[in-house]
């Protein structure tokens, strides 16, 4: 007969129970730092529904179609309840982002518990009261902050198992505590030079048209950039600071209302989500719809913008997603720069999601033939190396990425638990270098460990291993680099070759699936060993070319493979202000 275990859904130890068997839902309840707890218990960890690539694959279409049927179904929701009009296009850009993070957190922590209540004999589970995360977003910068606190989890496992399963509830009252899960340090205070900018900005800023493009957070090298491509635009440069949002209270009584269920191969998930969305919408788009109306109104910006720019204020930025959306619904177009790696090389919500929303987007170097709005330029944020770098490096240098321990979106990529699969791969390809390459080695961390522990993971198990702990630009260490190790589809590597520093890229691409534009581009990069999918194999070659990375990157194969896929994914433009100047006018002249 199965032994009956308890439930517990995130890492707050309060909700392990007293001393009985335990049932942990996943990878992220263990805390490597807080092992000697765990490892104490009678626990098992629940397999992860995702390990399944195949249903990730199905699960992605499903979600995408479900996204826009919410979309419609809440758009005449909000239309009724703020008594406006606005198309759908205008609640995509609004509340497109934090709907589909929502809706795929949701369905990622629903999945998991079916998984897990139907395959073990779950007795209860603990559910904490009174923390202090436990609650409604203010906009969709505050989500995605919670988004990253083990309370907040623990909350919405929490309503999935008392609403929508017979497991047994035992209630503790509790006070704030548990592991926060949020990054160390806030955003970097503006430097004296930015604010000098700003404030010169808004002086510029009466000399402004009211049908000026509007470039905010393009993503260029740096804000000189920015105001270099609005002054080849013919317009007065000048900064567009991210505004927060003005905070409004949360108000239960405007949260009694459910979206009218829809028809779903999920039925279940489906009238949990349908119910949750009420009680979980930011409050900017509920109780503060019509102050941040009047707050986006009240901006010193274009009235009707021959164009709007932007590359990154379209997902977080609740300020700047509230004017855009009255502005494209009265007919200026939106373009969309590429913001960093993974793009065209790899899926994600977060690109299906922009290119829904955006009339034109510039990309790093891709096209697509069956997606005409994709117009390939080049990196914008061309980097550019210190001029003190050594040429060449003395260090083999290896980026390590990370992810969250609980989905926030869905991409192709180590998906929650499975990163842990990531991090072995790393120290499978560590200990299989020879001890040349491994002196020189340098693994940089990242600078927000999100609790994984990987610093201390990786000091456990390769002492003798140098860490750096991410706190230094990538750049930095480039400059430092004989030969760069690129471990995930993210930026660094798309940069390290755009630099034109010797690269050797591996990772299991089950989990960081390709699309069929980067297929091709990969497979010739795998023929000239600059590519791997086993770190063993990526090994064995790091440890023949590190010592003449040079002459290795300077062979004739290598350099065609190279070049070819430079030209695709990170192009390098002679004036790629010039370049996104040009797409700009040419957006603006379209009737």
């Amino acid at each position: 007969m199965p032994m009956e275990r308890l439930l517990a859904s995130t890492a707050i130890e309060e909700s392990w129970g007293e001393s009985e068997p335990v049932l942990f839902l996943g990878e992220w309840c263990r805390i490597y730092s807080r092992r000697h707890k765990w490892e104490a218990l009678d626990a098992v960890v629940a397999p992860y529904h995702w390990a399944d690539r195949t249903k990730v694959d199905g699960d992605r279409v499903y979600l995408w179609e479900l996204h826009e049927r919410l979309l419609v179904d809440l758009a005449a929701r909000f239309n009724e309840i703020h008594g406006v009009e606005h198309g759908i296009q205008y609640w995509r850009i609004l509340v497109g982002p934090w709907l589909g993070y929502f809706t795929q957190a949701l369905f990622d922590r629903w999945e998991q518990i079916q998984s897990a209540i139907s395959s073990f004999d779950v007795s209860e589970t603990v559910v904490l009261r009174g923390l202090v995360d436990a609650r409604c977003a203010s906009d969709m910068d505050d989500y995605l902050g919670l988004g990253n606190s083990w309370q907040w989890n623990h909350h919405l496992s929490a309503e999935i198992l008392t609403g929508f399963t017979d497991v047994g509830v035992r209630s503790i009252d509790i006070g704030g505590s548990g592991p926060a899960l949020t990054p160390e340090d806030g955003d970097p205070a503006l430097t004296p030079l930015h604010r000098a900018a700003i404030w010169g900005s808004s002086v510029l800023r009466l000399f402004s048209k009211a049908s000026d493009v509007v470039v905010t957070n393009a993503c260029l090298r740096s804000a000189k950039t920015e105001m270099l491509l609005q002054w080849r635009l013919g317009q007065s440069p000048v900064l567009t600071p991210v505004e927060p949002v003005d905070r409004c209270l949360f108000n239960a009584s405007k949260r009694k209302w459910v979206l009218d269920p829809g028809e779903s191969r999920h039925a279940g998930f489906d009238e949990c989500l349908r119910s949750l969305i009420p009680r979980f919408i930011p409050v900017s788009y509920l109780e503060g719809y019509r102050s941040l109306v009047a707050q986006a109104e009240d901006l010193p910006w274009p009235s009707r913008p021959g164009a709007i720019f932007t590359s990154a204020s379209h997902f977080f930025d609740d300020v700047f997603k509230a004017w855009c959306a009255e502005r494209v619904e009265r007919g200026s177009p939106l373009v969309v720069g590429q913001h960093g790696g993974h793009v065209g090389v790899g899926w994600s919500f977060n690109h299906d999601h922009q290119l829904a929303i955006a009339d034109t987007f510039l990309s790093w170097g891709w096209s697509d033939p069956e997606e005409p709005k994709v117009r390939p330029l080049g990196m914008m944020k061309d980097p550019v190396l210190d001029e003190n770098s050594e040429s060449p490096g003395s260090r083999v240098v290896l980026v390590m990425g990370n992810e969250t321990p609980q989905v926030a979106s869905l991409s192709s990529s180590a998906l929650s638990s499975q990163f842990l699969d990531y991090v072995g791969a790393q120290i499978h390809f560590i200990e299989a270098l020879d001890w040349r390459a491994r002196d020189a080695l340098l693994v940089r961390l990242s600078r927000y460990d999100l609790d994984w522990c990987l610093g201390k993971r990786l000091a456990d198990r390769l002492p003798d291993v140098e860490l750096d702990d991410g706190c230094r630009p990538v750049l930095d260490l480039l400059g430092e680099a004989r030969l760069y190790v690129a471990t995930n589809n993210g930026t660094t590597f798309l940069e390290s070759i755009f630099l034109d520093v010797p690269t050797v890229m591996f990772w299991d691409t089950d989990m960081w699936g390709l699309t069929h534009l980067a297929k091709p581009a990969f497979e010739r990069l795998s023929r000239a060993g600059v590519f791997f999918d086993d770190p063993i194999r990526a090994a064995g070659h790091v440890s023949e070319v590190w010592e003449d990375a040079s002459s290795w990157w300077a062979d004739p194969d290598v350099r065609e493979a190279v070049e070819a896929f430079s030209i695709q994914f990170c192009r390098r433009s002679p004036d790629i202000v010039g370049d996104v100047r040009q797409e700009l006018v040419e957006v603006r002249g379209r009737p």
